[in-house]
């Protein structure tokens, strides 16, 4: 792709046509403020960029339409675009017209046909960008797009304020998200990735997102599987609590109790019986009964326990007593008469005295008595343990009527909730009946785990087709061939670190000279000749590259007032004027024919055919420079615009 001419329109229908050689240096130079400058925005303009850039002034009053024609291999494509209506700052209407040899339309015949858009989009199909997509790392907040043809104007224009600025390196640069910008869509120019690749990984994308989908109806399938499984049991244990399954069924199969669901959908209301508020009075009373009962029987129990522990208190008594008048007989005898004799007292007062046998008598009623106690034991711990069987018997009839209760009050009121129980169970039936309709048939499972493995295989044989990633191998092998490209032009152009290897910076956008002690960047190097002779070098480079690879990149550069750098000043160099007596005069000669020289040889050797289109004050009188003029040298007339147009 090459400018094959410009064309700029008045208001009244007047055109002016300046026509470029499409192979070698083409040269425009003349005065300042005749219109060189804005020959890039023109070109810009119509490759599809919507602002408008072109100064203020003349050619924004007097000119109605712009339009380029490109150059391709096969044809030629005219781009025209109006001047923004009112003063306006962008335009994005515009006007294609394609042929193998086109005729420069009349102004009559201008008339919008289509947007930046569709301009893009044919420039770039033309110009052969593949099919592609920035590569956005998962964690970066920036959206992958399209390069495009205007991701080609960083390598096309070399501007006055850029040409020798040593901190920017490319067009738009300063601009910003250009600098990200630049780095995403360069390697896709340079064919890191090629077409088939990013067909693969399209493909591969949207396999990946199929198979995201296919998992996620997967998991929700697996998921209602496994609450169904939960919902068929707690509808399993309502449907015989309404009585639509028989309690006699039994089952703890998911396939059973579902079939079983599928007969209940056939239930029919029955006859529902009356309330049972007459069965919660009746076992209201029979608790109060009850309980009476085991209050009376506990009274008993507790009364005989109480005299069995009283008895015991009289036995024990008796006991001791009977121990004390035992030992009367423990009294010693007299030792004439062999008798028992009391102490302190007369001798012969045997057991026969008065005392002795009140005493004795008394031994021989406690023993008496004590038997008596001691015999009615027995019978007494049978009392009470009959009482206690009473007790236990009484709680559990309690225990049972007060579960009869709950249960009767419970079914009251869920009748009385339901209004029925028919009703409860018609809810039971409709909840299956909902739980049926929902319920996702095992051959469909089947199905969607047979999508899920499909789509698994897909995914793994794609990625074995693009197999391991070499792309960042492959892009510093590029820049790597680049640089030494750079590396030597800069030597042909006698720059200062020439001896030292160039690199080209992909991630800081710069030149950059591996000295040995440590890296100098080209932001810390001096002076205007070196920072111009390390811009050409790199986008020469670039583009001796692009060529030889057949990348997507147009065959032309746009380089604006470069020789300024050899003049005294930026005053001197204006007043030149296009005047080779004046160039002669205050210009270093030998830089400027050299800087010529070498672009002229870059365009009949390194890169044979390419278009070089140079914007200048200085002037040369060497015939091969003045055959690379354009046109004479632009004074006022000639200029971009004629003075005699009017304004709008």
């Amino acid at each position: 792709m090459k400018i094959r001419s410009i064309h700029v329109y008045s208001h009244d229908g007047q055109r002016r046509d300046l026509n470029f050689k499409v192979d070698g240096l083409n040269v425009i130079t003349g005065r300042s403020s005749t219109g060189k400058s804005a020959l890039s925005e023109i070109i810009e303009y119509c490759m599809g960029r919507s602002s408008f850039n072109v100064p203020e002034g003349i050619i924004r009053d007097k000119v109605a339409w712009f339009s380029v024609i490109y150059q391709f291999d096969r044809e030629q494509v005219l781009i025209a675009k109006p001047t923004p209506y009112s003063g306006g700052a962008s335009c994005s209407t515009a006007m294609i017209r394609r042929g193998i040899k086109l005729q420069v339309p009349a102004f009559d015949e201008l008339m919008v046909n289509t947007d930046d858009d569709g301009v893009v989009e044919l420039l770039s199909r033309l110009l052969g960008i593949p099919e592609n997509r920035t590569q956005v790392a998962v964690e970066h907040s920036r959206n992958s797009f399209e390069a495009n043809i205007k991701h080609t104007l960083y390598y096309l224009f070399q501007k006055q304020g850029l040409v020798a600025n040593k901190d920017q390196l490319f067009y738009r640069q300063s601009e910003q998200y250009q600098p990200q910008t630049i780095r995403d869509t360069l390697p896709i120019l340079l064919g890191v990735s090629s077409s088939n690749r990013y067909e693969l990984e399209s493909r591969l994308r949207i396999a990946q997102r199929d198979l995201r989908i296919s998992n996620k109806k997967l998991e929700k399938a697996n998921d209602l599987v496994d609450s169904s499984h939960e919902q068929v049991l707690s509808l399993y244990s309502e449907a015989k609590a309404v009585g639509i399954i028989r309690s006699s069924f039994v089952s703890s199969n998911i396939d059973d109790i579902i079939e079983a669901f599928r007969s209940a959908l056939n239930w029919i209301p029955e006859i529902v019986p009356g309330d049972d508020s007459s069965r919660i009075s009746i076992l209201e009373e029979e608790l109060v009964q009850l309980r009476q009962d085991r209050r009376n029987i506990q009274a008993r129990t507790d009364a005989a326990q109480i005299f069995a522990k009283r008895a015991g208190g009289y036995e024990n008594e008796a006991a001791e007593q009977i121990n004390r008048l035992t030992s009367i007989k423990a009294l010693p005898r007299n030792s004439d008469s062999g008798d028992w004799q009391w102490p302190f007292s007369e001798q012969n007062l045997a057991l026969e005295s008065p005392i002795a046998v009140v005493l004795l008598a008394e031994l021989e009623s406690l023993d008496k008595e004590l038997q008596v106690a001691i015999g009615q034991r027995p019978k007494l711990e049978a009392y009470l343990t009959e009482l206690r069987v009473k007790v236990d018997e009484i709680v559990s009839l309690i225990q049972l009527k007060e579960s009869e209760l709950c249960a009767a009050i419970a079914a009251n009121e869920v009748i009385a909730q339901m209004g029925s129980r028919n009703n409860a169970a018609a809810r039971v039936v409709g909840r299956i009946s909902l739980f049926l309709e929902t319920l996702l048939p095992n051959e469909d499972i089947a199905k969607l785990e047979a999508e899920n493995r499909r789509l698994n295989n897909k995914v793994k044989q794609l990625e074995e087709e693009i197999g391991a990633d070499d792309s960042n191998e492959r892009l510093d092998s590029i820049l790597n061939s680049i640089s030494t490209q750079v590396s030597q032009y800069i030597k042909k152009f006698n720059a200062e670190f020439a001896p030292y290897p160039a690199r080209f910076n992909l991630s800081q956008l710069t030149i950059i000279f591996d000295r040995p002690e440590r890296p100098v960047p080209m932001s810390r190097t001096g002076g205007g000749e070196n920072h111009l002779a390390y811009h050409l070098s790199a986008l020469l480079a670039m583009h001796v590259f692009a060529a030889q690879n057949n990348c997507p990149i147009p065959r032309f550069m746009l380089i604006d007032q470069p020789t300024q750098v050899y003049f005294p000043s930026e005053q001197v160099y204006k007043d030149a004027d296009g005047s080779v007596l004046n160039t002669e005069r205050d210009a270093d000669l030998n830089a400027v024919r050299r800087l010529f020289e070498l672009l002229l040889k870059f365009t009949q050797e390194d890169v044979p055919g390419f278009q070089l289109i140079i914007t200048e004050h200085a002037n040369l009188r060497e015939q091969w420079f003045q055959d690379s003029l354009v046109e004479e040298p632009w004074t006022k007339p000639p200029a971009l615009v004629p003075a005699d147009w009017r304004d709008m």
